[in-house]
């Protein structure tokens, strides 16, 4: 799907994402979503990720593109990375296909990678 500023395509191969040193998930059905400038983002079906790991937020944004996030923090064995996975549960019709999928912001604890 592509609109004027957002395309998703399928991720080519396998990905994971690791925080704390522990594996959240590995899948090869995840979407690759370019906005914009910015570094393309990896989303992870929900299925395919230990949300065992995930603490609901209160945390919300909004972007006018994709809809309303929800955030979720990780609950690591050392601390908590507060707000660092984000999902589009309801997101508007020309990014549907996020719906159900993970995101979660790069960071020293947080590595997603293509494997």
């Amino acid at each position: 799907m592509a609109t004027s500023h957002i395309k998703i395509t399928k991720a080519p191969g396998s990905w994971t994402v690791r925080a704390g040193g522990a594996v959240l998930g590995e899948s090869r059905n995840a979407l690759e979503l370019h906005e914009g400038g910015y570094p393309p983002v990896i989303y992870f079906p929900r299925e395919d990720i230990a949300v065992a790991f995930l603490d609901a937020s209160d945390s919300t944004s909004h972007c006018p593109h994709k809809g309303d996030a929800t955030y979720y923090s990780v609950v690591t064995k050392s601390r908590t990375l507060e707000n660092s996975v984000w999902s589009y549960e309801n997101p508007k019709p020309d990014v549907a296909e996020i719906k159900g999928y993970l995101a979660f912001h790069r960071m020293d604890e947080i590595t997603i990678e293509q494997i």
